[in-house]
């Protein structure tokens, strides 16, 4: 009798991708140099694409075929992003690049373009099978597919395909108008809608977390989940788009393609197969249930900002606000930061509320999702030392890092019954060796196998556009009264804290340890003491004028800036000491139980990180290194020498 097999998935191997001519327009832009080159020559690094193979760029430029073929060869070198540039690989593909230049309004343009086209699918053998990637505005979506048809690319061998670029139309009736145009020339199965989130592993992971884990599914529903939270946190400002940002804003560009789908997937209802048709008709299903807002209900449940600038110590401006970007009105009213409240009106989610979060010119670049679950009962714990419970919570890191972890609570070692939070953590870098990808690989490489399931379709894309309208059309009546709302670098405008603030909750800051280490204390540090500090801190928003420590209180807690400045004040109220960005303060009460020795007052408004005497004292305890240096400053600081039991009392 042969021994049973072991309980290990098998690892199919990746087929290649089916053999066809891709007809790149806009092949002289910025997309197709950053992003749509690297991502082909990635699959072609990767072995995913066949021998049959041809690429016909289409553009204005007036280029031949070595001219395009010296460019791509240029840029790739550039905007490549992979470890090491493979010149045979390159050399292979930059062999099958074609160029024909001409204007989308020209019917001679586009006989000439089937013409190569043609020839090249003849050529390589790729049996009629044609790839069209609209890499260019919306505007021109329709006049393109009417003229694919009118030349005759509509019929012959093969297969026709189509990706076209987001963004998919500008609002409601646009998004129906463009949708009609295109599908009054190509059928809706022909018609690939990319929104190249889809195309990370990260984003993929979520059907493959919910619908794998036996442990999860269950769980996920309005009976155990108390909220979720979508944040996706740029740097980055609006850089030289400005003219181009003006006509798109946080809630078009970011909210309601973007972060819309990580929603589908993450709340959508178990498909009944991971066919394509499946799983888009069960996204499509739960972004019809989100509850549309009423104008009235608009202020109550969305929040909008525009960043200003940020000035020095000395009140000198350090970097624009959007105001003073290129392109940019100086009274405009686009947000460059949005916050939402929402609900998913069916019998999974009712009553779940579902904060979405996102803005440009933020403190950290980071894009996660936050599941965090109704607390544990604490009556059961009567009678220990345990006086409050934990939530715990599933992160989902989806860029740049590229993790899932869980938090939830344990006993700590000793006689008493107390507990701590801690965490699990799974690392994409850790577990898998991959190189980094654009997003676009997944996205092309399914196209050409015909496999639609991160593509949109007609009834996901106008259900995602019906959420975002009524928001658009009001802020389009009601002109915002304080923009700029928030400085570059924070947080983001204050109401935004207020919005979940209101429910009893808050927004998770994930820090990473790249962040914390900007703090003086922790440059240096161990990564694994660095994630013990994360674990335990604790956002706080403070205004500016307001009181952060009172001379003579009972000290229970320190503070990290995480952007700000605050002044410490002397008994007269005079100013003794401003501490800035990447500070601390009030950890020497803290240490030593005592009563607060002098008051701290926000010059800015701050966006601090709380560290609570008890968590405080725990690292010290566990992190030996960390004592001598709380010992170090202390010395440095106040001319305080502290001993190791002052340290890691229990007091």
């Amino acid at each position: 009798m042969q021994p049973s097999a072991p309980d290990v998935p098998h690892l199919a191997d990746i087929p290649l991708g089916d053999p066809c001519v891709i007809v790149l327009f806009g092949a002289s832009g910025d997309l197709t140099q950053r992003l749509l080159m690297p991502g082909l020559y990635n699959l072609a690094c990767s072995d995913m694409l066949p021998e049959q193979f041809a690429v016909v760029g289409f553009a204005l430029d007036e280029m031949d075929d070595v001219q395009f073929r010296d460019r791509m060869s240029d840029r790739i070198r550039k905007f490549h992003t992979r470890k090491e540039f493979d010149e045979t690989t390159w050399s292979w593909l930059c062999n099958r690049l074609h160029y024909v230049s001409g204007k989308i309004e020209d019917p001679d343009a586009f006989h000439r373009l089937k013409e190569v086209a043609t020839g090249l699918g003849e050529k390589h053998g790729t049996g009629g099978n044609l790839l069209f990637y609209f890499a260019v505005p919306p505007s021109i979506f329709g006049p393109i597919t009417a003229n694919l048809e009118k030349v005759g690319f509509k019929h012959g061998p093969g297969w026709r395909r189509i990706i076209i670029e987001k963004p998919f139309g500008h609002d409601l009736a646009s998004a129906q108008k463009l949708n009609r145009e295109v599908l009054s020339h190509w059928d809706e199965s022909q018609i690939y809608r990319v929104d190249h989130y889809l195309g990370k592993d990260t984003i993929q992971n979520l059907l493959a977390f919910r619908f794998s884990n036996g442990i999860y599914e269950p769980l996920w529903n309005k009976n155990y989940i108390d909220h979720i939270q979508f944040n996706v946190s740029e740097v980055v400002d609006v850089e030289s788009r400005g003219a181009l940002y003006e006509t798109t804003g946080v809630l078009r560009d970011m909210m309601q393609n973007h972060m819309f789908q990580m929603l589908a997937y993450l709340c959508m209802e178990p498909p009944g197969s991971f066919a394509p048709d499946q799983i888009r008709t069960e996204k499509a299903k739960v972004l019809q249930a989100v509850r549309i807002l009423k104008p009235d209900e608009v202020p109550q449940y969305v929040v909008r900002g525009q960043y200003g600038p940020s000035h020095d110590a000395a009140g000198n401006v350090v970097k624009p606000g959007y105001r003073q970007s290129p392109g940019v009105s100086p009274v405009s009213r686009t947000e460059t930061f949005a916050a939402y409240k929402m609900f998913i009106d069916n019998w999974r989610w009712e009553g779940v509320p579902i904060y979405l979060r996102s803005g440009k010119a933020l403190w950290k670049r980071g894009t996660e999702i936050v599941v965090r679950f109704k607390k544990a009962p604490l009556t059961i714990f009567r009678g220990t030392a345990v006086d409050a419970m934990t939530a715990n919570r599933i992160v989902f890191h989806i860029q740049p890092r590229q993790a899932i972890e869980t938090s939830f609570n344990s006993k700590i070692p000793g006689p008493l019954m107390q507990l701590q939070t801690v965490q699990q953590r799974f690392d994409y870098a850790d577990t898998f060796a991959s190189a980094r990808a654009t997003g676009y690989e997944v996205m092309i490489y399914n196209c050409m196998c015909g496999d639609a399931t991160l593509f949109s379709r007609t009834d996901l894309v106008e259900a995602a556009w019906r959420i975002a309208q009524p928001i658009m059309d009001y802020w389009a009546a009601t002109p915002p009264t304080e923009f700029p709302n928030y400085t570059r670098g924070t947080w983001g405008p204050p109401e935004a804290n207020e919005l979940i603030e209101r429910d009893g909750r808050r927004w998770l800051e994930v820090v990473t340890t790249e962040v914390l280490e900007k703090c003086e204390l922790f440059k240096g540090a161990d990564p694994m003491f660095l994630r013990a500090v994360i674990m335990a801190l604790r956002p706080t928003v403070v205004s500016p004028g307001e009181m952060i420590i009172h001379k003579d209180d009972l000290a229970r807690e320190m503070y990290l800036i995480c952007h700000g400045e605050v002044e410490v004040l002397d008994d007269d109220g005079r100013v003794s000491e401003t501490i800035r960005e990447g500070g601390f303060f009030g950890e020497i009460g803290v240490l030593l139980s005592m009563l607060r020795t002098a008051s701290v007052r926000a010059k800015t408004l701050c966006n601090l990180f709380v560290l609570d005497k008890r968590d405080l004292r725990r690292i010290l305890r566990d992190q030996p290194q960390f004592a001598d240096r709380i010992r170090q400053v202390a010395n440095e600081r106040y001319q305080v020498k502290l001993k190791n039991e002052q340290l890691i009392g229990t007091s």
